[in-house]
C-alpha cells in the first residue's frame, strides 16, 4: 500500500496508509446501493398518481417534484462528508476517510470541490452518452455502452495510477483518502484529538516547545496508566513553573490533559 508522510505544525512526521482503489471502489458501490435503494423506495411508496391529479398533470410541477426527490441522491456525498467528518456511509464501513493533504480536516470549500468535480471523475462521459442519445443515435447501443463505461472508469484509473491515489476532484481540492485502521496512532505523537468547537483555557502553553510537549505527553500517559500520582504532581508543578499558568483545575490529570490539548490548539492555529 502507498504511504503518505505529513509533517505537522509541531514538526512531527506522521505516515498514513493511502486507501487503495479496491477500498474506494467498494465504498463507492455501497454508497450507490444506498442511493438506488432510496430512489426505489421513494418511487415505490410515494403515490405519484395522486400527485399528478392534484397538480392537474402540470408537467413542470411534476418535474420539479422529481428534482426535489432526487436532491438527496445528488448531494449525498457532499452532505455525508460534511456531517460525518470526511466519510460517507460506504467510507465509514470501509474505514477510510478524506483528509487535507497537509493532514488537517478539509474545509467546506474542499468538500464542495471534490463533490462538484465528480462530474469529471465519474460522469463526464455519461453526459456525452446522454448528448449522443439525444441526437437520435440510440440505435448505436455498442457506442453508448462504451462511452457510459468509460465515464465510470476515469476516476477509477486516476486513483489507480496517481502517486497519492487521487481522482481529479482530490487533486483540485488538495485532499487524499486514507485508511484509518493504521499502525500510526495519535497517542504515539504529541498530537491530541480536538474538535473545531474546542475552547482553550491556557494561552501560556505556547511557552512550551515541541520537545516539552512530547516529554509531558509520554510521562503523563505512563503515570496515568498506573495511577502514579506523585509523578503527576511533579509534572503539573513543572508545567506551571515553565509556563506561569494559574491552574483552573484541581485534578492533575484533567489539568495536564487540557494543557496538551491547548498546546495543540495554539500551535495548529499558527
Amino acid at each position: 500500500m502507498k504511504r503518505l508522510q505529513i509533517k505537522t505544525a509541531q514538526n512531527v512526521d506522521i505516515n498514513f496508509t493511502m486507501a487503495n482503489v479496491g477500498q474506494r471502489l467498494s465504498a463507492f458501490i455501497i454508497d450507490n446501493v444506498i442511493k438506488i435503494a432510496y430512489i426505489y423506495f421513494a418511487y415505490k411508496y410515494l403515490d405519484f398518481h395522486v400527485i399528478e391529479n392534484t397538480l392537474d398533470h402540470d408537467q413542470w410541477s411534476i418535474k420539479a417534484i422529481d428534482i426535489l426527490i432526487l436532491l438527496p441522491v445528488t448531494f449525498y456525498s457532499l452532505y455525508s462528508e460534511l456531517l460525518l467528518n470526511g466519510q460517507t456511509i460506504g467510507k465509514k464501513l470501509l474505514k477510510i476517510k478524506v483528509i487535507n493533504i497537509d493532514g488537517f480536516k478539509p474545509s467546506i470549500t474542499d468538500y464542495v470541490i471534490r463533490w462538484f468535480l465528480r462530474t469529471i471523475d465519474f460522469n463526464f462521459f455519461s453526459l456525452i452518452y446522454v448528448y449522443i442519445a439525444s441526437l437520435g443515435l440510440g440505435s448505436r447501443y455498442e457506442l453508448l455502452i462504451v462511452i457510459f463505461i468509460l465515464g465510470k472508469l476515469v476516476g477509477f484509473f486516476m486513483i489507480l495510477f496517481t502517486n497519492k491515489n487521487q481522482r481529479f476532484g482530490d487533486i483540485m481540492a488538495n485532499t487524499v483518502v486514507i485508511y484509518l485502521k493504521d499502525d500510526v496512532k495519535f497517542s504515539d505523537t504529541i498530537l491530541e484529538q480536538i474538535t473545531d468547537a474546542y475552547k482553550p483555557i491556557y494561552p501560556s502553553v505556547i511557552r512550551l516547545s515541541d520537545n516539552d510537549a512530547r516529554i509531558i505527553k509520554e510521562t503523563f500517559n505512563m503515570a496515568a496508566k498506573v495511577n502514579d500520582y506523585k509523578t503527576l504532581v511533579k509534572l503539573r508543578t513543572k508545567i506551571i513553573e515553565v509556563t506561569g499558568i494559574k491552574s483552573a483545575h484541581k485534578n492533575d490529570k484533567e489539568f495536564i490533559d487540557v494543557v496538551l490539548k491547548d498546546y495543540n490548539y495554539y500551535t495548529q492555529s499558527m
